[in-house]
């Protein structure tokens, strides 16, 4: 994750086409734990932040097991919330 206050987001599209994953596995992955959730940019609005998205994709080209992904994923939530 970036130590930096500068974060990039981008749009589902953007996330389905890095990730070459459909609407619905993408959904999928979310509800389990498998990716990273979007952050609400509006009152209809939602975008994910790249550095997040960056390094899911990271850990399945180098093989992670699931239940690793998983704890990536529950990491790089956690660290949202932290005071920079």
């Amino acid at each position: 994750m970036n130590t930096n206050n500068f974060y990039q987001l981008i749009r589902r599209s953007q996330k389905l086409t890095m990730t070459g994953r459909s609407k619905s596995s993408n959904y999928n992955d979310e509800q389990i734990g498998l990716c990273v959730p979007p952050i609400s940019i509006g009152a209809r609005s939602v975008a994910y932040i790249l550095s997040e998205v960056e390094e899911v994709i990271k850990a399945r080209i180098e093989g992670k097991a699931p239940e690793q992904i998983k704890d990536l994923v529950t990491h790089l939530i956690a660290q949202r919330k932290q005071p920079k």
